[in-house]
């Protein structure tokens, strides 16, 4: 009998895997710190710490979120721009990182701390409401409002320039006697009391400040209290994130609406 293997097989088991670089998976994370944290070590109670994972794990988890197996909109954006190479790098780099003590809080981006766009006192004069949105699992109504800016450029099908800016009132729904939101004569859920803010502006060169990966042109996000003050503690990131799939409608969830208020 020959026991002699194929060549091809032969060559597989004899030739080492190339291995990964944390180096370079050092310089990728750059773009991962806003949430995970510079050494690794998360800056929320809800974001996993990756330093000191097995690598091989980290690989599996990033494959999962590439592929859509596992969901989570955030890192499902971030995973679809990673090449095999640079999960790999990226996985070696956080595997090598000591753990994090108990308890330990990693330090939040400066640059991402959501304070860029200003509060515009005078919205509710100069800005145009072109947009209602129900959510019913929160029990919320949310107002959409747009600068002369933005629906401008929307009446001329884009781009959006430098000073367009998107504002969002989130209010409570009223709630019926079994908990239920109240809908109003126009099909939507009935505002109560105002909670916060979100915003969206863009102006030339803030996309710079922003990690590559997570870059959405030059807009920037912020998210302001009842009261019109910057929330403190948020973390731009994800609100990076989750716009980042849309750059084909220039980061706008809500392009068709807008569109279609413009041509009034």
């Amino acid at each position: 009998m020959n026991r002699t293997l194929p060549f091809a097989l032969l060559t597989m088991l004899t030739t080492p895997a190339l291995a990964a670089d944390p180096e370079a998976g050092r310089a990728l994370a750059v773009q991962c710190a806003a949430c995970h944290g510079a050494a690794g070590v998360s800056v929320a109670a809800n974001i996993p710490n990756l330093a000191a994972q097995k690598a091989a794990y980290l690989e599996a988890q990033l494959e999962a979120f590439r592929a859509g197996e596992r969901t989570n909109p955030l890192m499902n954006a971030i995973a679809a721009q990673l090449e095999d190479d640079q999960i790999e790098n990226l996985a070696a780099h956080f595997a090598a990182l000591p753990g994090a003590a108990p308890e330990a809080v990693g330090t939040m981006s400066a640059a991402l701390a959501g304070d860029r766009p200003g509060f515009p006192a005078d919205y509710a004069a100069g800005f145009t409401r072109y947009h209602t949105i129900d959510f019913p699992q929160t029990k919320q109504v949310r107002y959409y409002w747009a600068n002369d800016a933005a629906l401008g450029a929307a009446r001329q099908g884009g781009p959006f320039p430098p000073g367009s800016y998107f504002f969002v009132e989130v209010y409570k729904a009223e709630l019926d006697a079994a908990g239920a939101p109240v809908e109003g004569p126009d099909g939507h859920f009935v505002a109560t009391d105002l909670m916060f803010h979100t915003a969206m502006e863009k102006a030339a060169g803030w996309g710079e400040e922003v990690p590559e990966i997570l870059r959405n042109g030059d807009w920037r996000y912020a998210v302001f209290t009842a009261d019109g003050a910057h929330r403190e503690g948020v973390n731009e990131a994800p609100c990076l994130a989750c716009h980042q799939p849309h750059a084909a409608t220039d980061y706008i969830f809500t392009l068709e609406p807008l569109q279609a208020a413009a041509r009034q």
